[in-house]
Formats: structure tokens, C-alpha cells, sequence
């Protein structure tokens, strides 16, 4: 049976992690993000990261604040810009992170691919754009498909609702978002809990992410 490393502190949780690495981040704005996993990677003082998300931050907390410390040298996400991402805004302007660009489907497609195993597979959106520019493009039953490849982490940061101690996962509402895919594709998943229960007090038929795939988990509380 799979047993998740509960750790007693949030430096503990994000410990090992080295300059260069991609992250996946979940979160679909502030529902589901690991905000107290993401402060303390800033305190952890990783360099050059590549954050794949679903967003660049909002206002001057979480991802922005990793953005803001120069932590971050490459965004891959679905929604860049709004109103409250002037971070994400000020330093993509200046040269000093790279951006690509991906439509949320494929992302969380690319994501699950990876943890699926899947070496590539063709998709329609953006076919035409320049989202797809020097992609592989291939027809099939009239239609073009553009070649997409997987996205892996080297780690996941997640948030979930409750987890146990074999690392199963449930998740609260929309909360749940990118987690239980990233949970999946990456090296190391850390996840950040509200509570964590013995093993076989949540319902078996209720488990998002099984814990197979949850390395150490965070309890915070929140």
C-alpha cells in the first residue's frame, strides 16, 4: 500500500526542489491553489522554474509573488493576462520571463497525456492560429489537427480538501480544477490539505487521486 510522507513542516514539504525545474501548479485563480506551498518554495529560494498553470498570477500573492521574487523564468498557461496580473504583465513586457501560450483544453489535455503515458496526440484547437505555428498538421476525415506533446513536472503543487495517510486525495467544489491530473504527470506531487485523516476513514468510492501518486502531503489547516 502506497504511504504518503505527512510533513510536519511546509519547508519540509518543498524541500529538494532544484533549479530548473517545471512545476505544475494547480489552481483555477485563488479556488484551489497552494498558496502556502508556493510561499514557502519562495522562501526555499528554487531559481530558473518553469510554472505551468492555468493562470500567471493574480494581484501580488501566490504565483505573482513567486514571479515577482524573479523566481521564474518560463510561464506555460492558459490565461496570462487580466485585470490584477500586472506582475506576470510588467516582467513579460520587460524580456525577463517567456510566455507559451496554451488554450486551456490542451492544456489540461497535455498535462493528462503525460500522466496517461501518451507520446503525443492531435488536436483541432488553434489550428489556424498562431498558437499551432510550426506544428506537425495532419487531416483526418477533413478536419486539420495540430500535433500537441505531453507536459510533465518535474513536481506538482496541488491543493486538495482531506487526505490520508496512504496519500488518497478528495478535493472540495471547484477546488478540484487541474489537481487530479497534475497530480499524475509529475516527478514529485506535493499536496497541501486541510486535514489529513488514518487511512480508511475517507470512502473509497469519494477518492479523487488515488495516493499512488502523492508523495508528501502538507496539512495547513485552512
Amino acid at each position: 500500500m502506497s504511504r504518503a510522507v505527512i510533513c510536519d513542516t511546509a519547508a519540509e514539504a518543498v524541500s529538494g526542489i532544484v533549479d530548473g525545474s517545471t512545476i505544475l501548479v494547480g489552481g483555477f485563480g485563488m479556488a484551489g491553489l497552494p498558496a502556502v506551498l508556493i510561499d514557502t518554495l519562495i522562501a526555499q529560494g528554487a531559481r530558473e522554474l518553469t510554472i505551468v498553470s492555468n493562470n500567471a498570477g493574480t494581484a501580488d500573492t501566490g504565483l505573482a509573488a513567486l514571479l515577482a521574487a524573479g523566481r521564474v523564468s518560463k510561464v506555460i498557461c492558459s490565461y496570462p493576462r487580466q485585470s490584477d496580473s500586472y506582475v506576470f504583465d510588467d516582467l513579460y513586457r520587460a524580456g525577463k520571463v517567456a510566455l507559451e501560450l496554451v488554450p486551456q483544453g490542451n492544456l489540461a489535455e497535455r498535462i493528462r497525456a503525460a500522466g496517461a503515458g501518451i507520446g503525443a496526440f492531435y488536436c483541432p484547437t488553434g489550428v489556424g492560429t498562431l498558437l499551432t505555428e510550426g506544428k506537425e498538421i495532419r487531416t483526418i476525415d477533413g478536419r486539420d489537427y495540430a500535433l500537441e506533446y505531453p507536459i510533465h513536472g518535474d513536481v506538482a503543487l496541488i491543493r486538495a480538501y482531506i487526505g490520508d495517510r496512504s496519500g488518497n486525495l478528495v478535493y472540495r467544489k471547484t477546488a478540484r480544477n487541474f489537481g487530479p491530473v497534475m497530480a499524475t504527470a509529475a516527478a514529485l506531487t506535493i499536496a497541501e490539505v486541510s486535514r489529513v485523516v488514518d487511512t480508511g476513514q475517507l470512502d473509497p468510492e469519494g477518492i479523487v487521486t488515488p495516493g499512488i501518486y502523492v508523495d508528501r502531503i502538507l496539512e495547513t489547516n485552512a
